[in-house]
């Protein structure tokens, strides 16, 4: 884990966020010797962004597969 001091982080901005990406989590540490984490977070998906079929299938198929079964 990289530490930096506020004025490096200050600076480098950029190269914080790239090395907490890289490694999971980066310190800066202030004079007062304080100090905090910038942890990265994993980029979310939604769960209904799924990847489409190209089926030999008609929308009009479609339609009448799902009223078949809702008549059941």
């Amino acid at each position: 884990m990289t530490t930096y001091t506020y004025s490096q982080a200050k600076q480098n901005f950029a190269e914080v966020l790239m090395q907490a990406r890289k490694e999971g989590k980066v310190v800066i540490k202030r004079k007062d010797g304080s100090s905090f984490i910038i942890k990265s977070v994993p980029k979310v998906e939604s769960p209904l962004n799924v990847q489409g079929l190209d089926l030999p299938i008609t929308a009009g198929e479609i339609v009448k597969i799902v009223r078949e079964i809702r008549e059941k």
